[in-house]
């Protein structure tokens, strides 16, 4: 039996728990009148800004406050969040008609959440002990 490493373990395990915060904010949202496509937008928007903050600090232990660090991250935490947010968006106006908007959003999640992984551990959140990928390269 393979046991997944620490940062992905905290990778998962925060995910799923930002997933049902998104889920009970889908479902307070409908239960106030927003359509789906709104009740997602309301989740995803705060889904995001708990996740981001979680992930920094647990799952990648990049604690670095500096401003031009903040900056950058956050330049590239928000070109990343722009195409998630469109993608999360079209996925649930093309299939929100044919399944319920939860599994809309779910199966958007699925498939950001292997990209995002991938770009936060090499370009977001690279710490000293993390080299980028291609530290070789610009030698």
């Amino acid at each position: 039996m393979t046991i997944l490493p620490s940062r992905i373990q905290r990778y998962l395990i925060i995910g799923v728990g930002v997933y049902i915060f998104e889920l009970l904010v889908i479902a307070v949202a409908q239960l106030l009148g927003a359509s789906g496509v709104m009740a997602v937008s309301v989740s995803f928007w705060l889904g995001l800004l708990l996740s981001f903050v979680l992930q920094k600090l647990v799952t990648f232990g990049d604690k670095r406050s500096h401003h031009r660090i903040l900056l950058s991250q956050i330049a590239a935490f928000s070109l990343l969040v722009a195409f998630n947010f469109g993608f999360t968006l079209l996925v649930t106006k093309l299939l929100g008609e044919v399944i319920p908007v939860v599994l809309c959003r779910t199966l958007a999640l699925l498939i950001t959440t292997a990209w995002n992984f991938y770009l936060y551990r090499t370009r977001i959140f690279i710490t000293h002990a993390q080299p980028p990928v291609n530290a070789e390269a610009s030698k």
